[in-house]
């Protein structure tokens, strides 16, 4: 084999495109000058077969038409695949979106959750849908903090997964013993925070640390905006938690989604106080509170939730489960 015959794809799943510096940066300058280097077009997708559940497989073409197929990526909690990783770099990441909105319509099903693989009905059909592919090879890897590989996962696509899985558990899964009043979260900067439809996961990881009735901070920059145009639409335009969740139980649609798993926590009337680069208009039409500065909020949830309510502070949020202790 040589470098004519290597391409890398960059997996989109339903985000927007990269740009050309951060492509390079994703594969060292060196690599993106010799060799082929683009996103994944999802209008050039061909359909390999239907999974159990119905999903369409719907994958870019030269994708399918690799003599063999390399997924990279990293392994961390997702809030409804169980982790990211393994085959969750074919399904969403090189399919079209006509198979995401399939398969994750059934992030629905309370069996969709965070640190859950067995019985998961999203992560049986990722795996199902790899499989109809053919011959892939994993290297995933785990990350501390500062983004310094402690764990490759590398061979079969679902064992070496679940390796790396084990490892994620035993480095970021932390038992609590109590919800808190209050919990401070940042998403961890560039590029979890990148807009709010990224940020959105660090979010759903604080919500299981918070009580109901509580207030989560969400730290997060959000410099390219809210991040995707239907997810903006459903988070602006509904009256009601309620009115999100019913509209997506009536018809699943992509980008709404998340604005119902959003609709799901504040349904505990959980209040958001969200700092960020955001208008703060804006922030307010979606049913956020809006602040300055992460020094500000703290204070302003003290004030409203007393000083004795119980903080929790969660500075890498996107990759860290709390889970409450067995009673």
């Amino acid at each position: 084999m040589c470098e004519k015959d290597i391409r890398v794809v960059f997996a989109l799943g339903s985000h927007r495109p990269h740009t050309a510096g951060e492509q390079a940066r994703l594969v060292g300058k060196a690599l993106f000058r010799r060799i082929r280097c683009g996103d994944v077009n999802r209008e050039q997708s061909v359909e390999v077969g239907h999974t159990r559940r119905g999903t369409p497989v719907q994958v870019f073409r030269p994708v399918v038409e690799a003599d063999w197929r390399v997924y990279v990526g990293n392994i961390e909690y997702h809030y409804f695949a169980g982790y990211t990783g393994g085959a969750k770099a074919l399904l969403p990441c090189v399919c079209s979106l006509e198979t995401i909105s399939a398969n994750h319509s059934w992030m629905v099903r309370d069996s969709a959750a965070a640190g859950r693989i067995e019985g998961n009905p999203v992560r049986e059909d990722i795996e199902e849908a790899a499989a109809l592919v053919g011959p892939s090879f994993l290297l995933d890897v785990v990350l501390d903090g500062h983004q310094r590989i402690v764990e490759p996962a590398a061979g079969d696509v679902t064992l070496a997964h679940r390796q790396g899985c084990r490892k994620v558990d035993e480095l970021y899964r932390v038992p609590l013993a109590e919800q808190a009043g209050i919990v401070l979260a940042s998403a961890g900067g560039w590029p979890k925070d990148l807009n709010l439809y990224q940020a959105h996961k660090s979010l759903e990881n604080a919500a299981h640390a918070v009580r109901d009735g509580g207030i989560i901070i969400l730290v997060a920059e959000c410099g390219e905006g809210i991040g995707h145009s239907r997810f903006a639409e459903w988070m602006t335009c509904a009256d009601s938690p309620d009115e999100l969740l019913r509209r997506l139980q009536e018809r699943f649609v992509l980008g709404g989604h998340k604005a119902a798993a959003i609709a799901k926590i504040r349904r505990r009337r959980v209040r958001i106080f969200l700092v960020s680069s955001l208008d703060a208009g804006l922030v307010r039409a979606m049913g956020f509170e809006p602040y300055a500065s992460a020094q500000e909020a703290p204070a302003a949830a003290q004030s409203e939730m007393g000083q004795a309510a119980l903080l929790a502070v969660m500075p890498h949020a996107g990759s860290t489960l709390p889970a409450m202790m067995a009673s």
